[in-house]
């Protein structure tokens, strides 16, 4: 099952948990406030419900090399549930199946570094807190 290509200059975010819509519409709002212009392609196809990290990496590693994308966003059952709707990103490339959360307001700073190349996913990665959520460079809050 190929993933969809997202958009120019926005990362791909993939809603994996089907049990509430007015959870998912949160999570978009949450996300789209978070920032000045639009970050996110949003998928939401039940092809994907309950998929996990790992069997999406089998599909993007069996992909065609110019197809492949490098990360990801799943938007979760965890993701649902917290007011804070922390994605969790996935590496696809350099460490495939590493993972860390980040909370919609921190979404616009990871998309638009990772999309553009200017950070990798480990910077991200490594900069998590114990709970493995990215909440900036700072401390964040």
């Amino acid at each position: 099952m190929p993933l969809p290509q997202p958009d120019d200059l926005t990362s791909l975010v993939l809603r994996t948990d089907f049990g509430d819509e007015g959870a998912w519409d949160s999570v978009r709002a949450a996300v789209d406030a978070a920032g000045e212009y639009l970050f996110a392609t949003y998928v939401s196809e039940l092809r994907f419900a309950g998929v996990g990290g790992q069997a999406l990496i089998a599909d993007e590693v069996a992909a065609d090399e110019n197809d492949q994308i490098v990360n990801m966003f799943l938007a979760d059952a965890a993701t649902m549930k917290d007011p804070g709707h922390p994605l969790l990103a996935v590496d696809l490339s350099d460490e495939p199946g590493r993972t860390f959360r980040v909370p919609a307001r921190w979404f616009p700073d990871v998309s638009a570094n990772l999309s553009i190349a200017n950070m990798d996913f480990a910077e991200f990665a490594d900069a998590a807190d114990e709970s493995g959520t990215f909440r900036g460079f700072e401390g964040g809050g």
